[in-house]
């Protein structure tokens, strides 16, 4: 029977670099380009980043959830010294975010820092969410919300990140350049992969339908940011469609959860996709 005090540095540690490195630097990447250097033709509308605040409320139960016997085996032995990791490297990012300078290579530079590091991010909450997707299902209601809810939401928002962060890199400044052929095609392989993304967060295993809805409306974000007058007819729309079939996606895996029946996938009652995995 696991005691409060068990693991105690590593509990200690998850609040210190919570409360140091998380709060208030994330919103950073808000106002007022939304976490890139620049305006691009994938910016999505501010609203989404709030999806920070859903993210660091639910872990603030966590901090607490961990001093219990089921969050100790799920936060300790599931995640361990990952999330004091993870907690740095969102803070990094979003200060490379944020930062802006007058030079155009300075900028250039600070956008591939953060395209390098939201990388590293992905890469770190990956980890996290396939262990304990794997090997910590959730036990409880509070299993669920305090764990498996949260890192759901932000390995989903980790991946719409990487790619607002690769087109501020590496794409074209929205704000000064129209977008030509080859920005067109980028975006809409960009959304393409968005969508099959979120796709693949019902369809895979037993199904994450919060993940697939965040990267869902984060392509409704996109949408509405990107409008005909700022983006062109073909952007806009794309976005729309995208959004529309990811939507689909999440709607019958999420009725399929509800009313036991099979999912999307055609998997047997058993089998079917709850809310998260």
């Amino acid at each position: 029977m696991a005691h409060w005090k068990d693991h105690l540095a590593l509990k200690v540690t998850n609040i210190i670099t919570f409360l140091l490195f998380t709060g208030g630097s994330s919103y950073a990447s808000l106002p007022p380009f939304f976490g890139a250097a620049h305006p691009t033709y994938l910016t999505p509308e501010s609203w989404i980043f709030g999806t920070w605040g859903i993210i660091h409320l639910l872990l603030i139960g966590m901090l607490v959830y961990q001093f219990t016997e089921t969050g100790y085996h799920t936060v300790v032995q599931g995640i361990g010294w990952r999330f004091p990791l993870l907690c740095l490297l969102t803070a990094v990012y979003s200060t490379l975010s944020s930062s802006y300078a007058n030079s155009k290579t300075t900028d250039f530079v600070i956008s591939i820092l953060a395209f390098v590091t939201i990388a590293f991010v992905g890469a770190t909450v990956s980890h996290i969410y396939r262990s304990i997707k794997l090997h910590h299902p959730p036990k409880n209601l509070l299993d669920t919300a305090f764990v498996h809810v949260p890192f759901s939401l932000f390995h989903g928002f980790s991946v719409v990140l990487l790619f607002v962060a690769g087109f501020s890199a590496f794409g074209v400044n929205a704000a000064l350049h129209p977008a030509g052929i080859f920005t067109k095609i980028f975006v809409f392989i960009a959304l393409l992969l968005l969508e099959g993304t979120a796709a693949a967060y019902v369809f895979a295993g037993h199904g994450d339908v919060v993940g697939a809805a965040v990267i869902s409306l984060s392509i409704l974000a996109i949408y509405n940011h990107q409008t005909i007058a700022r983006a062109g007819e073909f952007i806009h729309y794309s976005a729309l469609a995208f959004f529309i079939i990811s939507l689909i996606a999440v709607l019958r895996a999420t009725i399929a959860a509800f009313t036991g029946r099979t999912n999307v996938g055609g998997a047997t009652d058993e089998e079917r996709a709850p809310l998260v995995g």
